[in-house]
């Protein structure tokens, strides 16, 4: 499994509550195309979202969520974690 950085941009911004509800449908949906979102972080008054999430590979992240909320990223990038 790989590591990977999602980037959502919600035009006119968007509210931690949708986030959140959001990353709870991801958390329901991954477990069928063996993913895994780790952690997400949120600039309401930009619209930005970040979503680290572990995946074979950036189709399968992209699929759970599209199947989950239709919010599919406007980026993804591979990362690795360092101290």
């Amino acid at each position: 499994m790989a590591l990977f950085m999602d980037v959502h941009t919600i035009k006119g911004g968007v509210s931690a509550a949708d986030v959140a509800e959001a990353h709870q449908k991801d958390l329901d949906t991954q477990v069928r195309y063996g993913v895994s979102y780790l952690r997400y972080w949120v600039d309401e008054a930009a619209g930005k979202i970040f979503c680290l999430v572990e995946a074979d590979d950036v189709k399968s992240a992209n699929t759970v969520h599209r199947e989950a909320h239709g919010l599919v990223a406007d980026e993804i990038f591979p990362v690795s974690e360092h101290a």
